[in-house]
């Protein structure tokens, strides 16, 4: 962190300036006036692979929002994404950009479930998020649940863009609310929009509004009585004929989860989960992550 507080930057000596990412914020400062900080800010990440494993090239961080050390994973790295906040409030606009750089590695985790406050005046939270993952570098992004408070709005919007030969392995999650508290599906408004495509063409899509007081999400053919909702997306490696089939097949044998799977395209893989327990819905997802690297050697992250 710098010394007035405010921002934080870090690069890798042997990167240079050349390897930034369009857009990065290079010698700008702060501009953010003081009745936004906080609640209006950005986190900007680049990775590069250099000298056979893959580094930090550049990150800048606005309050709530900071850099987290990376741990090596043998030629990628693992961080842990963190933030000083309590969580998402009405008017905040949470801004995330990262770039994988060619051969890179990066495995992008939380550092805990990102909670949704309600305002008092109804606003809304937004956040959005755009990762890039260029030719034959490996995303792997496992986020905890999101979860909306009563009352709560939010908007959440994700854009990834791949390059030819990169690859993408995508968890993502959502909470009907607290339920030990016996929340369910009281937050007023939630948006969310996943997009990804790869050289300019859309692979995946989804894109869906929750608004619990005008339709009973306690339907069957809506969330029934599960509470946990989670996708996870794979796309990139070749994928097997067939080994969807076998996923779901070996994901109905899980006690507590109702799971399907899609082989969407050659290289697209997407599972949907839900579950009334979360103890289940968490060794559910941790099932497919272990899975999927045991049947790709390849992919270490």
């Amino acid at each position: 962190m710098d010394s007035a507080g405010v921002t934080v930057r870090a690069s890798d000596p042997r990167v240079t300036g050349d390897s930034r990412f369009p857009g990065a914020s290079g010698g700008r400062r702060d501009q953010r006036s003081l009745s936004v900080v906080g609640r209006h800010a950005r986190l900007e990440l680049a990775f590069g692979y250099r000298n056979g494993r893959t580094v930090l090239a550049e990150a800048y961080a606005e309050p709530p929002f900071r850099v987290g050390r990376c741990f090596a994973e043998g030629e990628g790295v693992h961080m842990i994404l963190t933030s000083s906040a309590p969580g998402a409030f009405g008017h905040d606009r949470l801004q995330q950009r990262v770039r994988i750089g060619c051969g890179a590695r990066v495995r992008l985790t939380s550092q805990s479930a990102m909670q949704v406050h309600p305002s008092p005046d109804g606003a809304t939270a937004h956040l959005e998020s755009s990762y890039r993952v260029e030719d034959g570098a490996h995303l792997h992004c496992d986020w905890h649940p999101l979860i909306p408070f009563a009352d709560a709005r939010i908007d959440q919007r994700i854009d990834v863009n791949i390059g030819g030969g990169g690859s993408l392995y995508w968890s993502d999650a959502l909470m009907s609310g607290r339920q030990a508290r016996g929340e369910r599906w009281r937050f007023t408004s939630l948006a969310h929009e996943i997009s990804v495509s790869r050289e300019g063409s859309r692979e995946y899509l989804e894109r869906y509004r929750i608004q619990p007081s005008e339709v009973d999400l306690s339907r069957p053919w809506a969330a029934g009585e599960a509470s946990y909702l989670g996708t996870t997306l794979m796309t990139g490696r070749p994928i097997e004929p067939g080994g969807a089939e076998r996923l779901h097949i070996e994901l109905g044998r899980l006690a507590g989860v109702r799971a399907a799977t899609d082989r969407l395209a050659d290289r697209v893989l997407l599972v949907r989960l839900l579950s009334v327990s979360g103890p289940a819905f968490h060794e559910a997802r941790r099932w497919i992550r272990d899975v999927m690297q045991a049947c790709r050697p390849g992919m270490d992250t």
